[in-house]
């Protein structure tokens, strides 16, 4: 009698804030893998992310005992050589690095794909010399190690061409998985703060980490600039350590009454779903996954046109204006021209299918070499 094969593993090994968009693109892509056929090893770092509320049945969660991703290679060394998952895929530079380092020591031969979710270029603009160095050297020499780099954006893809000279076809751009039918039922639930009853100004929203590359800063000067003709209420939701910075700002600027704070929430659907409009004001991105939810939820979106992804994900300009980076008086006009002509939610729903979470799931599946049946 032969023996029932073992299903087709893979492992996730992510370090992430707990708090960002790549948290929320890899619980979706967790969330969809319950559905299929295979088993997950999702590798553990202490104290870091994604944060899973339920753990689905074929999710084991291998704790590697450590609180630094460069202090687990040891022990990722030891998980490959010992479960040797059929396909291997990790997020962000500092667990790539790590991740091809301990496949080549344990002589992992399972497919292995790194991935890249910003700009590397832009993002890289504002860190330190050590810092950039690192990672131009590990993207230039360690990266031909995988199978593939997997990039959210062409954008993205065609930075990554810049830094390094790989193969063609060695970079895929993959749609990730954003749009479910979870966030429009977690739309739905109320919002206990008079800014959001049904006859209160309109509320302008921004979100992600409170920090450079986002640049919150210049949206608020934007506002600034609107509430001068147009009553509205700005909210920024998310975390960060320029927080102080922004709230200082917003008194500076005289609009500190009508600005709010509320820090990281665990449903920011809510809040988008009832937002007048949804600005991004970063300066660098890979692929914005709060603009696409924000799109999936037919809230009328103003983008900066920062490398990368709001131009592919805007179609130009066709969904919603794009502005000059760090323009608050560009953003400002583009914000009052929205908020007076808004697109129909149907127009923006459909701007976003493609990154609905079974047709991202099913390309990153193939990019990882799952054989078994895509569509379920």
């Amino acid at each position: 009698m032969k023996a029932k094969p073992s299903p087709w593993r893979l492992a996730l090994f992510l370090a992430t804030s707990g708090h960002s968009g790549v948290d929320r693109i890899m619980k979706n892509f967790i969330a969809e893998l319950a559905k299929r056929p295979v088993t997950v090893d999702l590798l553990h770092v202490q104290g870091h992310g994604p944060y899973l509320e339920a753990v689905p049945a074929n999710v084991r969660v291998v704790a590697l005992g450590t609180r630094h991703v460069q202090s687990s290679l040891l022990k990722l060394v030891h998980y490959l050589r010992s479960d040797n998952p059929d396909a291997f895929l990790c997020d962000k530079d500092r667990v790539n690095r790590t991740a091809l380092i301990a496949s080549a020591m344990a002589g992992y031969q399972g497919r292995l794909v790194v991935r890249l979710g910003t700009t590397v270029s832009k993002n890289l603009e504002g860190r330190g010399f050590v810092h950039r160095l690192l990672q131009y050297w590990s993207i230039r020499h360690l990266y031909t190690r995988a199978y593939a780099v997997a990039v959210p954006s062409q954008g993205a893809a065609e930075d990554l061409h810049t830094i390094a000279s790989f193969p063609q076809g060695f970079v895929r751009v993959l749609p990730s998985p954003v749009v479910s039918d979870t966030i429009h039922a977690l739309s739905r639930e109320p919002i206990d703060h008079p800014w959001f009853a049904s006859n209160a100004a309109p509320v302008i929203l921004g979100a992600g980490e409170l920090c450079e590359r986002k640049d919150f800063a210049t949206l608020l000067r934007a506002f600034a600039a609107l509430s001068r003709h147009t009553d509205s209420r700005l909210v920024i939701l998310g975390k960060g350590k320029k927080r102080r910075a922004l709230e200082k700002l917003a008194h500076d600027l005289g609009i500190a009454d009508r600005v709010w704070f509320p820090g990281f929430v665990d449903n920011p659907y809510a809040y988008m779903a009832k937002a007048r409009l949804f600005v991004l004001s970063s300066t660098c991105e890979g692929l914005p996954v709060v603009l696409m939810e924000a799109l999936a939820l037919g809230t009328p979106v103003v983008s900066t046109d920062c490398p990368s992804g709001p131009r592919e994900i805007l179609d130009h300009g066709r969904y919603g204006p794009l502005v000059p980076v760090k323009s608050p008086v560009q953003l400002a006009q583009a914000m009052a021209r929205v908020l007076a002509h808004p697109p129909s939610k149907e127009t923006l729903m459909g701007a976003v299918a493609r990154y609905h979470i079974q047709s991202a799931t099913d390309a990153y599946l193939q990019l990882l070499g799952y054989s078994g049946s895509l569509s379920i």
